[in-house]
């Protein structure tokens, strides 16, 4: 994801209107379970090929150290750096016209990179593509020793389909991928709740299979009774006019983007769901439909959920936004990254949410879940403000907020890959 959509990822309103349906709420708070993280006691894993290698492609190199070693053929280049999300670091060139980097230990999980080849962006060609920061990356994958819950084990497994839709909103077919549970064929008579999980920026829909591995955290958790048998519907927001410009100064979204999620929202509002329900066997009442995204996705979560309340009563917004981001009078300016962001000042529920929660009561029983996640590492994570942010909600009476900080992560998908597992575990209890 570009950096403007970080900043704006931590820095983002959180908007939305104040609809009158209402639904049933859990009799009591539940319980969260934090996603596992490494294991003192578990063995270290030696250097291996990346997995994403083609076979019997030895680089990327995974060290022992979670160091990564790259090796890039390119004897008539003047230069060569490999881009690790986003960050270059110059190679150094071998007489055999091979340049190589090894890097500092990497953080567990999956991360992108691309080489920059005399000032040029070009793919690795030994290992796979991944979209990502708007244009085709590479990947490579950190382990973390002893945790296995987004890893490919032996359960019964769901599918993925790839299918097509026409949407009047746009006049255009799209492409949609979605989630089916185990036995979904076999159990004919049964429906089930949906999930709508939504990409970061400069992503599109394949990003939470092919990064996030969503199909494979759902698949291990309902494997193991921790999650209810699901579907999940992954859509990008590339429609036109979801994210214009204020004006000269570029300075946000206008701010009626805001509300409902401009034309994706009314897309995903007037298309996605009623073609989902009339292709799938879904549970179609708002109690049983959920919405979670990464980063932009988030922002986009929050814009779609709280502005039609009555569809979701389910909201996950991964590094989505910020409780230091209430800008002046609402108005969805972001601040920018150069200011320190302010902490937040005692809540005004008239005019944040755009008086979602107005009445914090009955928002509390509108919105079962409402799930806030940021990785620990600042400063494109800001977890010390979202605490605080909490606290407010939850001393107004909003009871049903829950926050996940992800430890020693940051704005990444090793975050989300733990969002996920968290927020899955308390969908549709």
């Amino acid at each position: 994801m570009k950096h403007a959509l970080f900043v704006f990822s931590l820095t983002a309103l959180f908007a939305a209107i104040n609809c009158p349906a209402q639904g049933s709420r859990p009799s009591a708070r539940l319980k969260m379970v934090p996603a596992p993280l490494r294991s003192a006691t578990a063995r270290p894993i030696p250097a291996h090929a990346s997995p994403y290698n083609f076979p019997r492609v030895q680089y990327p190199r995974i060290e022992a150290d979670s160091r990564v070693t790259f090796h890039f053929k390119a004897p008539d280049a003047r230069k060569v750096q490999v881009a690790i999300t986003g960050v270059p670091f110059d190679m150094i060139k071998g007489a055999d016209g091979v340049w190589t980097y090894t890097s500092a230990p990497q953080p567990p999980g999956y991360h992108n990179y691309w080489m920059v080849v005399d000032g040029a962006i070009v793919l690795d060609p030994g290992t796979n593509t991944f979209i990502g920061y708007g244009h085709m990356c590479n990947g490579f994958e950190i382990p973390e020793p002893g945790v296995d819950f987004y890893d490919l084990k032996d359960v019964p497994h769901g599918a993925v389909r790839t299918q097509y839709y026409f949407a009047k909103t746009t006049n255009s077919w799209r492409r949609v991928l979605v989630y089916t549970p185990p036995r979904y064929d076999v159990n004919t008579a049964t429906r089930y709740p949906v999930l709508y999980l939504q990409h970061g920026g400069g992503e599109d829909e394949r990003a939470w299979i092919d990064m996030g591995r969503a199909n494979l955290i759902l698949d291990n958790l309902i494997a193991a009774g921790e999650a209810k048998p699901m579907i999940a519907v992954m859509e990008t927001d590339n429609v036109p006019g979801t994210f214009p410009l204020r004006g000269p100064g570029h300075d946000g979204w206008h701010p009626e983007y805001l509300r409902g999620g401009g034309p994706y929202g009314h897309l995903i509002i007037n298309d996605l769901i009623p073609w989902v329900d009339s292709h799938f066997r879904t549970l179609t009442d708002k109690d049983h439909r959920a919405m979670a995204g990464s980063s932009m996705g988030g922002y986009m979560t929050e814009a779609v959920t709280l502005g039609n309340l009555d569809k979701f009563s389910y909201a996950g917004l991964f590094s989505g936004g910020s409780a230091a981001g209430f800008g002046p009078g609402g108005a969805g300016i972001p601040i920018p990254a150069s200011a320190p962001p302010p902490q937040p000042a005692t809540l005004d529920f008239k005019s944040i949410y755009y008086g979602a929660m107005e009445n914090p009561e009955r928002f509390d029983k509108e919105m079962k879940v409402f799930f806030f996640s940021f990785g620990a590492i600042p400063p494109l994570e800001n977890p010390d403000a979202l605490k605080k942010h909490q606290q407010q909600l939850i001393a107004a009476g909003i009871t049903n907020s829950y926050l996940y900080i992800s430890p020693g992560t940051s704005h990444e998908w090793q975050t989300w890959r733990r969002s996920l597992y968290v927020f899955a575990r308390l969908l549709f209890q």
